[in-house]
């Protein structure tokens, strides 16, 4: 199976696999390369899979879909975390959650600025 993990701006990984082990709503699933063609809406939470190589890979991945469509594999979410071990991954995703946060209280912070602004021009045209 050749397994894609699409991201917004960037394809994350694009390798062959011999096992892909993903959550959806229902529960856990593993596919290899015999199933059937599939779809999927995944939850947060882990996906891991098999290289040809060996080992194992874990990716943190946000809400997405998975489709298997005979030997290929797609999975599109908006975020997603590679590692090599789970304790990595761990504390990778939670640096992530950090850098995120502090992004969005910086723009919630501008956006209440330009909002201000703009009150306090209209309240000077009515005058």
């Amino acid at each position: 199976m050749r397994l894609k993990l699409l991201l917004p701006s960037q394809i994350l990984i694009d390798e062959p696999v011999q096992k892909i082990i993903a959550e959806a709503g229902d529960g856990s699933f593993c596919l290899e390369p015999r199933h059937v063609d599939f779809v999927a809406a995944l939850v947060p939470g882990l996906l891991m899979y098999v290289p040809e190589a060996g080992g194992e890979v874990f990716i943190a991945v946000d809400e997405g879909i998975l489709v298997k469509c005979g030997a290929d594999v797609l999975v599109s979410t908006p975020n997603a975390v590679r590692g090599d071990d789970l304790a990595t991954l761990r504390e990778t995703v939670e640096e992530r959650f950090k850098q995120q946060d502090e992004a969005e209280r910086l723009t919630r912070s501008a956006l209440a600025r330009l909002e201000a602004g703009v009150l306090r021009r209209f309240t000077q045209m009515q005058e």
